[in-house]
C-alpha cells in the first residue's frame, strides 16, 4: 500500500472512530464544544504520531529479535502512558484553561483504544516506518475530523434546542383508526383523558407564537 492509499484509508476510509468504531469516550465526552474537540483531537494526534514511532521501533529492535511478541500490548500501553503524561504536563502548564476542559479524558488518552489501535494495526499490517508515521499522522488527523464533525452537529443542535425563536409542528389525527392508535380521542370519539387536559390542550393551541409568518 502506497504511503497516499494510507492517506486517505486512515481519514477517509477506515476511520478510527466512524469505520473502527475505536475511541468513542474522549469521542462523545469531549465533542460538546468545537473548541474543546479540536484541543483532543490535536493531543490525540500528537500522542498516536509519537506513539507510532517508538512502538514500531520497540517492535521493530526489542520485541521481535528477543522474542517478547507476548509483552507487546503491555509495552505499547506504557510508552503510550508515558507520551499522555508528557502531554499532560504541557497542557496544565501552558494551556491550563484546554487542561480543565478536556478533564478526565486527557489521561483517559493512555486507555483510548485509538492510539493504541493504530499502534496495533501498524503492527498487523507489516508497515515500514515511513508508513508507520503517516498511518499514526492519518488516524489522528481522522478522529480530529470525526469529533470535529460530531461538536459542531452537537453545537448546533444545542442552539435549535434552546433557541427561543425556533418552532415545530407535530401532526396526528384527532381520533384513533385502524391503523394508528394515537389520537386524542377513542375511535368511538369517546375522550381518552380528562377534561383538565383537553382545556391545557386548548390554552397551548390560543399561544400566539413569537413570530408569525
Amino acid at each position: 500500500m502506497s504511503v497516499f492509499e494510507v492517506f486517505v484509508s486512515a481519514i477517509f476510509v477506515n476511520n478510527v472512530v466512524l469505520s473502527q468504531n475505536l475511541g468513542q469516550c474522549p469521542y462523545v465526552g469531549c465533542s460538546k464544544e468545537k473548541g474543546v474537540a479540536i484541543g483532543m483531537g490535536s493531543a490525540v494526534i500528537f500522542v498516536t504520531v509519537m506513539a507510532t514511532m517508538f512502538t514500531w521501533m520497540a517492535q521493530k529492535y526489542l520485541l521481535d529479535p528477543f522474542e517478547l511478541g507476548y509483552l507487546q500490548t503491555l509495552a505499547f500501553i506504557l510508552i503510550i502512558a508515558a507520551l499522555v503524561q508528557f502531554v499532560e504536563m504541557f497542557l496544565k502548564k501552558f494551556i491550563p484553561t484546554l487542561y480543565t476542559a478536556l478533564g478526565v479524558y486527557l489521561p483517559l488518552i493512555t486507555t483510548n483504544c485509538a492510539v493504541l489501535g493504530v499502534a496495533l494495526l501498524n503492527v498487523q499490517n507489516d508497515y515500514n516506518f515511513i508508513e508507520s508515521v503517516v498511518y499514526g499522522i492519518t488516524g489522528g488527523l481522522g478522529f480530529l475530523v470525526a469529533i470535529f464533525l460530531f461538536a459542531a452537529v452537537r453545537e448546533q443542535t444545542e442552539f435549535f434546542l434552546f433557541t427561543p425563536h425556533m418552532g415545530a409542528l407535530c401532526y396526528t389525527r384527532l381520533t384513533d383508526v385502524e391503523q394508528e392508535q394515537n389520537g386524542l380521542y377513542f375511535y368511538d370519539r369517546t375522550r381518552k383523558f380528562s377534561d383538565d387536559v383537553y382545556d391545557r390542550i386548548r390554552t397551548v393551541n390560543r399561544i400566539c407564537a413569537a413570530i408569525e409568518m
